[in-house]
């Protein structure tokens, strides 16, 4: 037999000998049935029946029970309809075109969900803290005290217990207000709990037994304390789903809790100046090393507004103050919380997404995101309503269109999915007064204003909330038949979405309406779609009718984001105790950065490129954060020197000042020395200065220089040579009006140094006239700690 064709032969041989038919390959699959129509009282009795009918249902397609019995190896029988069992591809498809059968999928494996936040900023991979990580170098917060100016803490949870902690920290000395049956009582891991409320009873604010005290009926004080400094909570879960492990960005370090917010009263505000500053007062004494406060007003003077006063007084103490930057966006001169001193933080998304899909009888589908269980029923269609279209009689059509309580009509909503659009009203309250009108589900459509950016809810009916392009196709869609349908599926947890991060439409955005020559926010962290601790007071929709509970919920805001960065404040802390704030200020916004995951500039929630008004210096990267190599140090003189700047007399300033102090004969607002640069008036030319201390080792930075559109940069020196640490150095940076644009047109770009290992940068802002002037003075409330819309 000729070599050539005898190879051949054996080849083919062996071929077919290990060859599998693509339709014999076995794996396991779920089938998913939808929800059992036996209740769980009966569902023991029902077992055997359900097993049987699976067995039964399966023979049909494999040819006999036996073969089901050996293929199925799990049935599900209380509340989920399926089972799971061994299948070949062939089979898998022609079950999941069976009219009783939701969906066919194959069984994989998967990683435990977390808050994933901390995984998105690298501080671990897969559940586990790499050797540089930031977590490891600081012994994950350690003693570090993290205080939080919210709504109270809820002491049981988990996140709040003190196992395997040691002795309270020597300097500590606050303490718990335990002393009735709705008090707080103190461990090792939560140091402190007070109240203050004088100022808010004062404006009208009532309080019963139950309410007075540091414990947190709202979920917001809660949610923000355990994402700064919560503990490892393996099985956290939201109503059995998304079960995962929670933490927070110190998770080590010990909390107190300072509660100054109550339920609104006049104006919408419930967290009042008088109270604000007491709380501040408290916490410097008690020995607080980070303050979060995750609340805020209208941008006002600064000795105008207690979070920028106790918060000064907080950085002469060596305390640092991180503030939400505000839920007010996209709009301009949006910002809170504008302090020099204060590190206000924006908000921007992650790259997991809880994926709920709305699904057309003409096969369109669009994808949402909720945490809400699917439609009863199996994949049945439901009939499909607009808000305007089931508004009640005396309703408007643009409150119903927002699905307001007492604006919808039962008779038109029942066992329909509803249609809302997003805006005005709590996004879970829509969810809520669609329930009470009958709908059996809901679609949340964004306007335009709110474009790409969606948020998972725990909706207490099936939901799904949709982007501003879906949500007009599925207004068209409505209006294009006489009998429009939908259909809801259950949430799924999706990673490594793109592109992320995106900042979020309710970010609160610069310019800065106080000093325009400080640029706000100063950076942006993980604000959507949080996961952390709750209360047990009440459900997440806070609607008396809805009696679910549950330990950990997912919530939207800067309220979210500023904890990120408070936790990992507490880390550097802990890591280098002989950082100023300012430091630490530095070393944050120099290292952010300003590209996503598809290494493309950062976008706001329409998907257009994203400016530093949105996003600051860029998105907090913790582990390049604890190594930064220069930064930007500010002390406690240099920011009395900014407020003669802004026209503080030394007669005013000495009142604050703990040690003498005179302000300079010159001080120019541009030669402040934060880490980023604005110029919101450049005619000509103008000359900036800054100083930079080198905190890492020995070495050469050269300066590279991103110039604005229409200006011309250049820096002198360009080279900077450091022979140890601590050693500072000066430069100036020059800016020429070349060809800007019109009258308060702002233009971007960035100074950055580098030593080939570090990378120093720096935002520059510049416009070509002033386009913002001081804002007076303004007083009064401190309100609207949550987005929710």
């Amino acid at each position: 037999m000729d070599m050539g064709l005898s190879k051949l032969l054996v080849f083919f041989l062996f071929s077919l000998i290990f060859q599998t038919p693509a339709f014999a390959i076995k794996q396991s699959y779920i089938v998913y049935m939808g929800v059992h129509s036996h209740g769980l009282k009966d569902a023991m009795a029902s077992v055997s029946k359900v097993k049987e009918s699976h067995n039964e249902f399966l023979a049909s397609f494999l040819g006999s029970t036996e073969k089901a019995r050996e293929s199925i190896f799990y049935s599900y029988t209380r509340d989920i309809n399926g089972f799971a069992a061994t299948l070949d591809e062939e089979d898998a498809a022609a079950i999941a075109r069976h009219p009783n059968v939701v969906s066919v999928f194959l069984n994989k494996g998967k990683h435990l969900h977390t808050t994933h936040s901390w995984e998105f900023m690298l501080l671990e991979q897969n559940g586990v803290a790499q050797h540089n990580s930031l977590w490891s170098k600081a012994s994950y917060g350690e003693d570090i005290i993290i205080g939080n100016l919210d709504t109270g803490v809820w002491p049981e949870s988990e996140s709040f217990s003190d196992k395997g902690f040691g002795a309270v920290p020597s300097k500590w000395k606050g303490f718990c207000e335990n002393d009735t049956s709705t008090g707080v009582p103190c461990n090792r891991k939560l140091i402190g709990a007070r109240h203050f409320n004088k100022a808010y009873i004062s404006h009208g604010g009532e309080l019963n037994a139950s309410t007075n005290s540091p414990r947190d009926n709202d979920g917001h004080g809660s949610h923000t304390l355990s994402t700064a400094g919560g503990n490892f909570v393996p099985g956290a879960n939201i109503f059995g789903l998304v079960n995962g492990t929670a933490k927070g960005g110190s998770p080590k370090a010990r909390v107190a809790a300072y509660k100054v917010c109550w339920p609104p009263v006049l104006e919408g505000g419930g967290c009042y100046d008088g109270d604000i500053l007491a709380a501040f007062d408290a916490a410097i004494h008690d020995g607080v090393d980070v303050l979060s406060v995750s609340l805020g007003g209208t941008a006002a003077d600064y000795f105008g507004d207690a979070t920028a006063i106790g918060s000064f007084h907080a950085l002469m103490n060596g305390v640092v103050v991180v503030c939400s930057a505000g839920n007010d966006g996209p709009g301009d001169y949006t910002v809170t919380n504008v302090a020099p001193w204060i590190l206000t933080v924006g908000a921007s998304t992650i790259d997991r997404a809880f994926v709920t899909l709305v699904e057309l009888p003409n096969g369109k589908r669009f994808e949402g995101a909720s945490i809400s269980k699917p439609l009863r029923g199996g994949h049945k269609f439901y009939p499909l309503i607009s808000s305007a279209q089931a508004k009640a009689k005396n309703a408007s059509a643009e409150e119903a269109m927002l699905c307001k309580e007492g604006t919808l009509d039962p008779k038109k909503v029942k066992g329909k999915i509803l249609v809302c659009l997003r805006g005005n009203n709590a996004r879970v309250d829509k969810g809520m007064q669609a329930a009470l009108a009958g709908a059996v589900g809901m679609i949340l459509c964004n306007d335009e204003s709110t474009g790409n950016e969606i948020i998972a809810d725990p909706h207490y009916i099936p939901a799904s909330h949709i982007n501003y392009t879906n949500g007009l196709l599925v207004y068209a869609y409505i209006n294009s038949t006489k009998d429009p349908k939908a259909y809801i599926t259950a949430s799924r947890a999706e990673m490594h979405k793109k592109p992320a991060p995106f900042m979020a439409s309710f970010s609160s955005k610069g310019p800065n309406l106080v000093t325009p020559e400080i640029l706000k926010p100063d950076i942006t962290a993980p604000g959507v779609s949080i996961i952390a601790a709750y209360t047990e007071a009440h459900s997440p929709t806070e609607n008396d009718f809805d009696k679910r509970r549950t330990g950990f919920t997912t919530e939207s805001g800067t309220s979210m984001s500023c904890p990120h960065v408070s936790g990992v404040v507490g880390l550097l802390k802990k890591l280098h105790p002989d950082w100023s704030p300012g430091a630490i200020k530095s070393a944050i916004m120099t290292t952010a950065r300003t590209r996503d995951n598809t290494v493309n500039p950062m976008r706001n929630g329409s998907f257009m490129e994203a400016t530093p008004f949105s996003y600051g210096a860029g998105h907090i990267r913790p582990n390049r954060a604890a190594d930064p190599g220069l930064v930007y140090d500010l002390n406690t003189n240099d920011y009395l020197d900014f407020l003669c700047g802004i026209g503080y007399n030394q007669t005013t300033i000495k009142l604050f000042s703990k040690a003498p102090y005179s302000c300079p004969s010159h001080f120019s607002l541009l030669d402040f020395n934060y880490p980023s640069i604005t110029v919101p008036n450049l005619s000509g030319s103008v000359t900036v200065s800054r100083t930079v201390k080198n905190v890492g080792s020995p070495g050469v930075y050269a300066a590279h220089i991103h110039q604005p559109r229409g200006v011309l940069a250049s820096v002198e020196p360009n080279v900077l040579k450091f022979d140890r640490k601590g050693e500072e150095k000066s430069f100036k940076l020059t800016l020429t009006n070349k060809k800007l644009g019109g009258p308060g047109e702002y233009v971007f770009g960035e100074l950055s140094w580098s030593d080939g290992h570090h990378y120093v940068r720096s935002p520059i802002v510049v416009a070509s006239k002033a386009a913002v002037k001081k804002k007076s003075a303004q007083l009064g409330v401190v309100g609207g700690i949550r987005s929710g819309i």
